[in-house]
């Protein structure tokens, strides 16, 4: 199980893999804080000669992972986000999206976690928020973030590598991967019943289709 979790890692730290956790982290189930910073500094301590390339790749991944966000959100709408987000945090989030422009609320991008920016995306796009002037924004936000983080990395990329060598090291990443699958198994199945169980609620709703083909069968069936 250790080899294989090590494998799981090894791909992350390749070109390709970069894109793909770049993308997932910006879903709404992966669960890895830190996972693509981790990722991008590692690459470019390895390769400082192309850090910039390794920039790039997470960022368009990253945009890739937040249009499916988004899109998510349009699809909900601003009703369904309660499915999908805490309702404690739902509300900090709407009041957030709904006094500002695209570009201000996309500029959050540039936060590393903690910060729920996924919750972000997804209530701008339930609150239809201008697609153009968001990306475009978040583009520019994320790609300077990578940036920076690929360039001190490429600049001590020796320490890094050298620390990577640790027992320390291995433990904390042993760690890491263990929370990123509890995390990720554990945001996908409140996912699943959270639409599975709005679903049952709006085929009961009075006003929901189904409702109202019952209701027509029952008044065409003679007492």
């Amino acid at each position: 199980m250790r080899s294989f979790f090590y494998s799981v890692l090894g791909y992350f730290l390749t070109p390709g893999g970069l894109v793909v956790m770049a993308a997932l982290d910006s879903s709404l189930i992966f669960f890895l804080p830190l996972g693509i910073d981790f990722a991008v500094i590692v690459l470019a301590a390895r390769k400082p000669d192309v850090f910039w390339l390794y920039a790039l790749l997470a960022t368009v991944g990253s945009l890739v992972g937040a249009a499916a966000t988004f899109w998510i959100g349009r699809k909900v709408g601003e009703h369904g986000l309660s499915r999908l987000i805490k309702p404690s945090r739902l509300e900090r989030v709407q009041e957030r999206v709904g006094n500002s422009a695209a570009m201000p609320v996309a500029a959050l991008g540039i936060i590393p976690p903690p910060f729920p920016f996924t919750a972000f995306v997804l209530t701008s796009g339930a609150c239809r928020v201008n697609a153009w002037p968001f990306f475009t924004t978040l583009a520019g936000v994320r790609v300077t973030r990578f940036l920076i983080e690929a360039g001190l990395a490429a600049r001590y990329g020796r320490r890094i590598l050298a620390w990577m060598q640790s027992t320390v090291f291995q433990a904390i990443i042993g760690v890491l991967i263990a929370a990123a699958v509890i995390g990720t198994v554990a945001s996908a199945v409140a996912l699943y019943r959270s639409t599975r169980r709005s679903r049952r609620i709006g085929r009961g709703a009075p006003g929901s289709e189904e409702s109202q083909i019952r209701n027509r069968r029952r008044a065409a069936t003679p007492p």
